[in-house]
């Protein structure tokens, strides 16, 4: 029950859903969901934590970036299932096609700079 719970509270936020659409057409760091999203930066970080804690997300290092993506589901079936039906569903909201519109502009060089 509870790792269920876990990730419908995840996907209960517009906008961690939205990260989870984006993140299924491209690997991101925080500060390019900060650019597509725009949220604070720690705010987005406090979202990609409650998707990684769900199972939906995880990530890796690159140099000093860390980089989000996708998971594939192994430790949760609950994720599993969610992220399959996510990639077919709410392609028609307007929010998130303009930031999926802006997504191959997106650049982590230009992005990232403090």
């Amino acid at each position: 029950m509870k790792q269920f719970i876990r990730v419908m509270k995840a996907l209960s936020d517009p906008n961690r859903v939205r990260v989870i659409k984006m993140l299924g057409s491209k690997q991101l760091c925080v500060c390019e969901l900060r650019d597509l999203i725009g949220l604070a930066q720690s705010t987005v970080s406090k979202h990609m934590k409650v998707l990684e804690e769900a199972g939906l997300v995880d990530y890796h290092k690159e140099g000093s970036w860390i980089i989000y993506r996708l998971t594939k589901g192994e430790e949760s079936d609950y994720a599993r299932v969610m992220l399959k039906n996510l990639e077919g569903w709410l392609s028609d909201d307007p929010q998130l096609q303009e930031m999926m519109a802006r997504l191959p502009q997106v650049d982590r060089e230009r992005s990232c700079v403090a």
